[in-house]
C-alpha cells in the first residue's frame, strides 16, 4: 500500500536576519518527536528563507524612479513598491491596477516579483516588504548539507511559495529552490497502462510537494513554515528549481 505523510513541526519562531533555519528546523523535529529518514523532504516556507537572509527593505529607504512613480499612478500601487518590484524584475509581462506580472531575475514569470507585505513584521511604525532569497535552490542546498550532517541521511529540502497560475484560479504552492531531489521527473519515452509511449508527459515533482505542504503551511496566521514529508519514492535524477522554470521559447504568455 501507498501512503504519504505530511507533518507541520510545531513552534517555529518568528524568524529574525541571521537566525539558523536548519537548527530552529532541528528543534521542531525533536518537539513533534520526529526522527529524519531516508527519503524524506523538509519543505520550507520563503519567508522565512528571506527573513533569516535578510531580504526585507523599508520603504521609507526607497526613491521611486520617474517610472516607477508612472507606472505606480497608472495601476494605483505605491510607487515605492513599484520601485521594488523592478529592481527584482527583467521585465514588466504586463500590468493592471493593483498588479505587475513581471519576468523575476530568477527566471520566474510571476505576480509583483514575490514582493510581498503579509507577516512582515511592522510594529513599529516601519512599512516594509519581502524579497525573494537571492538564491532559493543555493539557500535549499545549504539547509540539506546541514541536515544531512546533524542526522546522516539522505534529505530532499524543497523551499516553496505561492504563485497564480496562467490557466486557473487561486494560488498554489510551487518550488523556487530544490536539493537533494527532483524538480522534474521526465516520463517521456515510458509506457502507460497499455503499452503506449508517452511523448508530453513531464511531472512538476517538486511543485506537486510544494503544493501539498502547503495545505498546511496556510497564507494567514497558521505559523507553520516547516512541513516534513514522508512517503516519497523517487529514481529520477536530481535537478534544482531552475529545471522547472519554461524557458521563453516555449512560454506562450511571454
Amino acid at each position: 500500500m501507498s501512503a504519504l505523510s505530511l507533518h507541520a513541526l510545531p513552534g517555529i519562531p518568528m524568524v529574525m536576519p541571521g537566525d539558523d533555519i536548519a537548527g530552529l528546523i532541528a528543534d521542531g523535529l525533536g518537539r513533534a518527536g520526529l526522527v529524519p529518514q531516508d527519503g524524506d523532504v523538509v519543505v520550507i516556507a520563503q519567508k522565512i528563507i528571506s527573513k533569516s537572509e535578510g531580504r526585507t527593505v523599508k520603504l521609507s529607504d526607497v526613491t521611486p524612479s520617474a517610472e516607477a512613480e508612472e507606472l505606480g499612478g497608472q495601476i494605483g500601487k505605491d510607487p515605492r513598491i513599484v520601485q521594488v518590484i523592478l529592481g527584482e524584475a527583467v521585465r514588466v509581462v504586463r500590468a493592471r491596477p493593483g498588479l505587475m506580472i513581471v519576468e523575476h531575475k530568477l527566471g520566474f514569470v510571476m505576480a509583483n516579483a514575490g514582493v510581498d507585505q503579509s507577516n512582515v513584521d511592522g510594529r513599529d511604525g516601519q512599512a516594509r516588504v519581502l524579497l525573494l532569497p537571492e538564491d532559493p535552490d543555493g539557500s535549499a542546498q545549504a539547509i540539506r548539507t546541514q541536515l544531512t550532517a546533524r542526522y546522516g541521511v539522505h534529505l530532499g529540502v524543497i523551499i516553496n511559495d505561492s504563485f497564480g497560475r496562467a490557466w486557473r484560479r487561486g494560488t498554489a504552492g510551487i518550488a523556487i529552490g530544490v536539493a537533494g531531489l527532483p524538480g522534474l521527473v521526465d516520463l517521456r519515452g515510458s509506457p502507460d497502462l497499455f503499452g503506449r509511449i508517452l511523448e508530453v508527459s513531464i511531472i512538476g515533482y517538486a511543485d506537486e510537494i510544494a503544493a501539498a505542504a502547503s495545505l498546511l503551511m496556510g497564507q494567514a496566521d497558521e505559523g507553520q513554515p516547516v512541513v516534513l514529508v514522508r512517503g516519497l519514492k523517487w529514481t529520477a535524477p536530481e535537478s534544482n528549481a531552475q529545471a522547472l522554470v519554461r524557458p521563453a521559447a516555449e512560454d506562450l504568455f511571454r
